[in-house]
């Protein structure tokens, strides 16, 4: 399957939910294709910006070319916390809107501003995203090679009359042939040897 790479930019937010009750939110940002939490690149932490962070760092990830179904690309916001990081809301990409009118080439970095909304609802939006987003060229999986089926030779290689090989056999190097200057002799019987009982 075709696949391509998608640069995802988080520039910044702004008015994100405070998910801490005490301390100061340090946000970071992670970014992945839905279903495929091995494609998770992680965004570093603004340790100053609170509920409205500052990031210009990018992510990237490798999607399907096609962008057919209902793929899409996750960047989930959450703030670290000395018990376990807890979520601040996430934003929806779908791979259909990413992917509309893009050829085969890279295209230019597009900007856009997404409402962040709680994770896993469609809830009142509490915050904005603003990202930037650019494609990699559309790479091909390489074609299989020609397969040559069990009892058929492989074209070149064989006369009439051989018994069928997918591949020549090898011949070895020059400096390990050897040629008889002269015919080899036949082997030579020998009489067994008697041993006396006296």
């Amino acid at each position: 399957m075709a696949s391509r790479t998608v640069d995802v930019t988080l520039l910044s937010a702004r008015d994100l939910r405070d998910v801490n009750l005490v301390s100061k939110m340090e946000v970071y940002g992670v970014v992945y294709l839905a279903g495929d939490p091995i494609s998770r690149q992680r965004v570093a932490t603004d340790r100053a910006g609170g509920r409205n962070p500052t990031w210009n760092a990018t992510a990237r990830v490798t999607v399907p070319a096609s962008g057919s179904g209902s793929g899409a690309l996750r960047v989930l916001l959450r703030t670290e916390r000395p018990l376990g990081d807890r979520d601040v809301g996430e934003v929806i990409l779908p791979l259909a809107e990413i992917l509309a009118g893009a050829g085969e080439e890279p295209t230019e970095a597009k900007l856009g501003t997404y409402k962040v909304r709680k994770v896993g609802s469609t809830s009142k939006a509490q915050g904005v995203l603003h990202l930037s987003y650019k494609l990699g060229g559309v790479i091909h999986p390489p074609a299989a090679p020609a397969v040559v089926k069990t009892g058929e030779p492989a074209a070149g290689y064989l006369s009439a009359g051989a018994a069928p090989y997918a591949f020549a056999p090898p011949s070895p190097p020059q400096h390990l042939r050897y040629s008889y200057p002269y015919p080899c002799p036949p082997p030579t019987m020998t009489r067994p040897l008697r041993i006396s009982s006296r």
